[in-house]
């Protein structure tokens, strides 16, 4: 969609949600208004590892550590900890003075419970929790994990930037079926959610929690002191990113999480708007098959899709500036210390072998239901190219379109196609989310607890499992080589290339929008 067809798209129902929240109360305080790359209708930060979900977890939940600008992880609810001399027994004390919103104190028990609950759903989490054999509360502030056999990734794990984020929770939040959504979203974090302003499709409200007890470190990324320098931080729903823009530049708004790339021309031009590049490690684009069901329960079906591909087809789609996408063919990143890169494949299509894959494969013709996510700016774009690409292949496609929580709820679903489920997705993830087996999920072959799309590889689980008990550095390198290997022989998943993602923001009216691998309001202070 060219800008003046999204000019044409501004409607008056999206005008009025930017007046609505101009004319709410409490204008006496500092408000932070913004766009965030979606609308928010799922909160569980572990049920699901949707990017909005997990910037709203970092506004109202704090974790034990945080990396830093570095990629170092630093402490953050923890003051100190120390390891055995085998790195077998690891003990760890709270800071003091850490309050839940409700007033209660932060314990060594909450921490215990949210630490099993994460380790159930995540990848890296589920590596961990594999190796320890027990986890015991010492007293009210301290607690020891002690590991059956090595685990050199503990701190990594505890530490992971982005989906899923271990964020510390109330024991009777944690103790939730991690495969069900809680309701109960009381945090210890920077601001409070306030669920009774929460309206879906419009706007969501968080305020500052005064009794958060930031580090005394300056923030760096993820990491240190985390203060909320503003009352009142507003999330608007606006779906036509030419509204945003024009909202932004009239100074309705004061920042855009992640403008298309086609409107950067309008934003430069203005002198009171700039962009950021808030995720200077970037993004992955990932195309996900689901291995449950036909076709792609069969490996030749897979590469017959993987081999159907054209990278830059979907980058110039989605991104369209060359000079912030790169054509990428390593799973698992390319700049990475694991990078192994793949040939031509994925940038020019091998459209005979692919057929001949689809035939081998036994595909019935079955339309292959693929997923998109109109209100996703960073993968709207992309499933109207998955189509054709996947049908000069000899695949029918039926694109379901909906919003992205619609998409996060129905990914989660392992029915048949036909039934409410799926065949094909698209997401993106941050590169930290990807450079490495241990925090990559969609390498997971863990069958029911792998990612979505449930591969099912006994091989796979050898390698991760391996990689994470491996503590030189050269044999961890050639374990990580294998599982990209893996994960082009089995065609787990499909990378779409990388991208630099910008944010856009009222220089004149904001200062301190930090650089790290998620969005985050906190130092964010209105001139």
């Amino acid at each position: 969609m060219n800008g003046l067809r999204r000019a044409a798209a501004v409607t008056i129902a999206a005008v009025g949600v930017i007046w609505a929240s101009l004319a709410a109360p409490a204008m006496a305080q500092t408000t932070l208004r913004l766009v965030a790359h979606s609308d928010l209708k799922v909160l569980d930060p572990i049920w699901t590892t949707a990017f909005i979900t997990r910037n709203h977890g970092y506004m109202i939940y704090d974790v034990l550590f945080a990396k830093d600008g570095n990629g170092v992880v630093k402490p953050q609810m923890v003051e100190k900890f120390e390891s055995s001399p085998d790195k077998l027994t690891w003990t760890f004390t709270l800071r003091s003075g850490l309050e839940w919103h409700d007033g209660k104190p932060v314990t060594a028990e909450d921490c215990v419970a949210s630490i099993r609950r994460w380790a159930a759903r995540d990848t890296l989490g589920q590596q961990m929790i594999a190796a320890v054999g027990d986890i015991k509360v010492l007293d009210a502030a301290s607690f020891r994990i002690e590991l059956k056999e090595p685990f050199g990734l503990l701190l990594e794990a505890l530490g992971k930037p982005s989906s899923n984020v271990p964020f510390m929770m109330p024991k009777r939040v944690a103790e939730t079926d991690p495969n069900k959504q809680f309701d109960d979203y009381t945090g210890s974090g920077p601001f409070m959610f306030k669920k009774d302003e929460w309206k879906p499709g419009e706007k969501l409200v968080y305020l500052k929690n005064p009794k958060y007890k930031p580090r005394a470190e300056p923030p760096s990324a993820l990491s240190g002191g985390k203060i909320a320098k503003v009352d009142r931080v507003e999330w608007l729903a606006i779906g036509d990113p030419m509204t945003a823009v024009n909202a932004l530049i009239q100074g309705e708004i004061d920042i855009i999480e992640v403008p298309p790339p086609d409107l950067f021309p309008m934003l430069r031009a203005d002198k009171n708007v700039a962009l950021l590049g808030w995720n200077p490690l970037g993004s992955q684009i990932i195309m996900r098959m689901n291995h449950l069901h036909p076709p792609f329960d069969n490996v030749k079906a897979r590469q017959a899709l993987m081999l159907s591909i054209a990278q830059e087809d979907f980058l110039r789609a989605q991104v369209g500036d060359p000079e912030i996408y790169k054509v990428c063919n390593a799973p698992l990143v390319c700049g990475s210390a694991y990078e192994k890169s793949y040939g031509n494949l994925l940038v020019k299509p091998d459209l005979d072998k692919a057929r001949a894959l689809l035939k081998e494969s036994g595909y019935d013709g079955k339309p292959v239901v693929m997923l998109h996510q109109t209100d996703l700016q960073s993968s709207n774009q992309l499933p109207a190219v998955g189509k054709q690409l996947l049908e000069r292949a000899g695949f029918k496609v039926d694109v379901q379109s909906s919003d992205w929580q619609t998409v996060v709820s129905r990914r989660a679903r392992k029915e048949a196609p036909d039934k409410g489920g799926w065949n094909v997705f698209y997401t993106t993830t941050t590169t930290v989310d990807s450079d490495s087996p241990a925090s990559n999920s969609y390498t997971s072959g863990a069958c029911d607890k792998a990612w979505f799309g449930w591969p099912c590889d006994s091989e796979m689980e050898k390698l991760r499992a391996a990689f994470a008990r491996e503590t030189d550095p050269e044999k961890q390198k050639a374990l990580a080589l294998a599982v990209s290997d893996r994960v082009m022989d089995q065609a787990s998943y499909v990378v779409l290339g990388q991208y630099k993602a910008f944010g856009a923001y009222r220089k004149d009216r904001i200062d301190g929008w930090l650089q790290s691998p998620a969005a985050v309001w906190w130092n964010i202070s209105k001139k």
